[in-house]
């Protein structure tokens, strides 16, 4: 088994990257484990309050859960991941089903904070892209799948998003193997990963 961490700035590409890395291999080689997915549950907290909520600091995540889970997986276990609504907050009752695959992607913008999550991983990934193409992607992103409003965004950007890429997401670049300037967008970068996929996954044992 083979577990790569994808990591990036909120918009940079990262969905993108991990959708060409999937392409590339046979079907069915590949689970894709959401950072997102680990939210930690909101419903206790009133309805008015989940919408200041910092989605894009570690504490907002069940770092404990996800790497459980991951463990499981590398040993050969299926897990059941859980789901989770960005339009009310809250972890959903429903869970999804993971079978261990020969490749397992770890994504999202904080995997690579993580010390413990990072020695999971055998190949750690940062795919990086410029404030203006993540400003852009992330306000079409919203307005169409969480309900919000292009200044809605902007403000969120401004006071949230803004300061704590340069507080956690951009430090954690550091910690990559392999950096994918430009996004999804940047073919060699994702020609080089997929290549050197395909040749550590001949290496593993049968």
């Amino acid at each position: 088994m083979l577990v790569i961490g994808i990591a990036g700035g909120t918009g940079s590409g990262k969905t993108t990257v991990v959708n060409k890395i999937i392409k590339s291999l046979p079907a069915g080689e590949v689970a894709v484990i959401p950072q997102d997915s680990y939210y930690k549950d909101s419903g206790h907290i009133p309805m008015e309050e989940r919408s200041k909520i910092n989605f894009d600091e570690p504490a907002s995540i069940e770092w404990t859960l996800l790497e459980k889970q991951l463990r499981e997986l590398k040993e050969g276990k299926s897990i059941e991941m859980p789901t989770y609504s960005y339009l009310t907050c809250t972890r959903q009752k429903e869970t999804v089903h993971v079978e261990p695959r020969d490749v397992i992607i770890v994504e999202g913008i904080l995997v690579l904070t993580q010390p413990s999550l990072c020695q999971l991983m055998d190949v750690k990934v940062f795919v990086d892209a410029d404030a203006d193409d993540r400003l852009i992607r992330v306000i079409a992103r919203d307005c169409i799948e969480r309900g919000r409003t292009p200044q809605m965004v902007i403000d969120r950007y401004q006071a949230v998003l803004k300061p704590m890429h340069e507080r956690y997401i951009e430090p954690s670049k550091r910690k990559a193997d392999l950096i994918v300037p430009q996004g999804g967008n940047n073919t060699v970068a994702i020609k080089l990963l997929t290549d050197y996929i395909a040749s550590r996954l001949k290496r593993l044992p049968k």
